[in-house]
């Protein structure tokens, strides 16, 4: 009987000093695969969840959105995002997968720009021009990481002066809340020691199938009655043209698909289907400005802003790969919304401008609110 005890005792030491196997986030994911160190800092995974258990998960490596569980029509969760399984995949498969972009989202022309006088030559990354701040921008870079509560995460960012060869110190915050209303709050922040340009955005690849199918059939709205016109190099012309009579006119839900391949409209062809900038009619204020609605599934997404631009990217560079749970991507299989000052701003004194003195605060917001 004595024996029996011990036995009893030591098969309950045993279970206790076992360690439980890891509980996966409700898209699959496992923290351990986000835990590991790049240019000597720390990664990890921050999860968040609302009292209807949407679970959006958060890496500080680039600040990227890497799911976004939401319910579907009948009720079943669905990630809405691409992104891949691990830290390892971010690194070796390089791509914008719901990154934090800065110091300067989308284009500038010949990666040059002059400010006070003061010429600043940026990497030239993307035929000939510098887009989004290179190729070590914030998307590569380790943010600090805070998670006050269960619903938000703080991400903070020093930047160098000279680093990617932009000009000033600065210190980029992105504040990311999972409201109970569904939706992802974002807010950026920014300071400078110096002038310098700041354009921050994110570049969530979103398919509201939530399998990764192709997009065509997900209809989009935006509410622009003008677009910003783009070269053979992706290149903004400088010109605001309207949308009126032309297949850029999405003021009414119409699907992504029904006019992408109209080549014979040179902007197609030029941007290799839809990768352009519209022209925002919010004044400033933080509006609806975009919505993106998928039948099969039922999920709505409605996008807010109150910067002047938003940059739709319907996937056409999607390179072949395997994301999370060995899911195949491709071409136009997610589209972005990047909520943003303009293309190559700096070069156009008309567009608003992207511009920040030596203490200035750079505020700007974005969300994404699902139903």
């Amino acid at each position: 009987m004595k024996n029996l005890a011990l036995w009893a005792v030591s098969a309950l030491f045993v279970a206790a000093c076992t360690p439980k196997a890891e509980q996966p986030t409700d898209s699959g994911l496992l923290r351990t695969n986000f835990q590991t160190e790049v240019g000597g800092k720390k990664t990890d995974l921050y999860t968040l969840r609302n009292k209807n258990n949407m679970e959006v998960c958060v890496t500080n490596f680039g600040g990227r959105i890497v799911s976004v569980m939401v319910p579907d029509k009948d009720g079943k969760m669905q990630d809405v995002v691409l992104g891949f399984d691990s830290i390892q995949d971010y690194i070796s498969k390089p791509s914008d997968f719901g990154a934090s972009i800065g110091r300067y989202a989308n284009r500038i022309n010949q990666g040059r720009f002059t400010l006070d006088s003061i010429e600043y030559q940026l990497p030239q990354n993307n035929y000939g021009h510098c887009l989004h701040g290179g190729p070590n921008g914030f998307q590569y870079r380790v943010f600090d990481a805070v998670q006050p509560n269960p619903q938000e995460v703080e991400l903070t960012y020093v930047a160098a002066d000279g680093e990617e060869g932009f000009p000033g110190n600065i210190t980029c915050k992105v504040l990311m809340k999972l409201t109970d209303d569904n939706a992802i709050d974002i807010r950026y922040e920014a300071e400078t020691d110096k002038p310098t340009i700041v354009n921050m955005t994110n570049h969530s690849y979103f398919n509201l199938d939530g399998d990764a199918a192709n997009n065509a059939d997900h209809l989009l709205m935006v509410d622009a009655d003008y677009y910003t016109p783009v070269d053979s190099t992706f290149m903004t012309t400088g010109e605001i043209v309207p949308v009126e009579g032309t297949p850029m006119d999405f003021r009414t839900p119409t699907p992504v698909g029904a006019r992408i391949n109209d080549y014979d409209f040179v902007q197609l062809k030029n941007g290799n289907g839809y990768d352009h900038n519209w022209v925002l009619q919010n004044h400033g204020n933080l509006e609806k400005v975009a919505q993106v609605e998928d039948d099969a599934s039922g999920i709505v997404m409605d996008a807010y802003t109150d910067l002047p631009g938003v940059q739709f990217y319907a996937g056409n560079f999607i390179t072949p790969q395997k994301g999370k749970d060995g899911v195949s991507y491709g071409k136009r299989q997610a589209l972005c919304l990047e909520m943003q000052y303009f293309p190559d701003s700096i070069h156009h004194p008309e567009f608003p401008q992207p511009v920040f003195d030596a203490g200035q605060h750079y505020h700007a917001s974005a969300i994404y609110k699902f139903r």
